[in-house]
């Protein structure tokens, strides 16, 4: 079996569209996407037709809850939000709602958005400096608490990494398909650059008891993009799809 593992689109439907090429050309089997894949100021609705297109399994990241549970207070606050509302319509929001938090592919393979417990928490990422570093085993463990499966997959930090536990589980983060660079205030207040403008994926294969996994990084037309976003007047956004990297104030 062999699986493409995805995450963060961010509504990036050009990314996505040219990692699917890119997976499709490695002979995949499944497609899973570990959620985050709305929020943003390109394309939306395009994202969720490509995703039930081509029969992708996907979960719910802490962003994609976080549409269906805006107030209209928040929708007129945030314009992005607002507009990621209306493109996606009814069908989608629907069909997002249905989404879960967590999945079993099978009994080797778990695979959820943060954490079993969190959707908002890096599993591997430690940010409590400000910076984000590996977390150690030990807490890796702990946060993967019950869950037995061999493989762990997780999204959210936009970093692509591939950890391997004294206890026999591998746990993996496909890294981003739609942006490189990210800014957040919660835990505490940490950046998150990759400094590159591809999307990025694993390819898991699977025969047997052995494995093997190839990190990939897609080179796609990210000038669409970037029109998409300025149009939605997202200066950030089209500084970091162009770059990798966050807007500064001397950028």
């Amino acid at each position: 079996m062999k699986i493409a593992i995805l995450s963060d689109i961010k509504s990036n439907v050009y990314a996505l569209q040219a990692v699917i090429q890119d997976a499709k050309s490695k002979k995949v089997d499944t497609i899973i996407n570990l959620g985050d894949s709305f929020y943003g100021p390109i394309a939306p609705r395009a994202c969720f037709d490509l995703l039930k297109e081509h029969k992708i399994i996907s979960i719910c990241g802490d962003e994609d809850r976080k549409i269906l549970e805006a107030s209209l207070a928040q929708l007129e606050k945030d314009k992005i939000l607002k507009f990621v509302y209306e493109d996606l319509k009814e069908e989608a929001l629907y069909w997002i709602q249905d989404l879960g938090f967590e999945k079993f592919l099978n009994k080797d393979i778990y695979f959820t958005h943060g954490t079993q417990h969190d959707d908002s928490k890096y599993l591997l990422e430690d940010v409590r400096k400000g910076v984000n570093t590996l977390r150690n085993e030990s807490d890796i463990i702990k946060l993967i608490d019950d869950v037995e499966a061999k493989f762990v997959l997780c999204g959210h930090s936009l970093k692509t990494r591939c950890i391997n536990l004294s206890n026999g589980q591998v746990v993996m983060s496909p890294g981003s398909v739609g942006l490189q660079a990210v800014y957040k205030e919660e835990p505490v207040s940490h950046k998150i650059e990759n400094g590159y403008t591809q999307a990025t994926y694993i390819v898991l294969e699977l025969e047997g008891n052995a494995y093997n996994l190839s990190l990939n990084k897609v080179e796609y037309d990210y000038s669409k993009a970037i029109t998409a976003a300025l149009k939605h007047e997202a200066k950030s956004w089209a500084y970091t799809l162009k770059t990798g990297k966050l807007l500064t104030q001397d950028a």
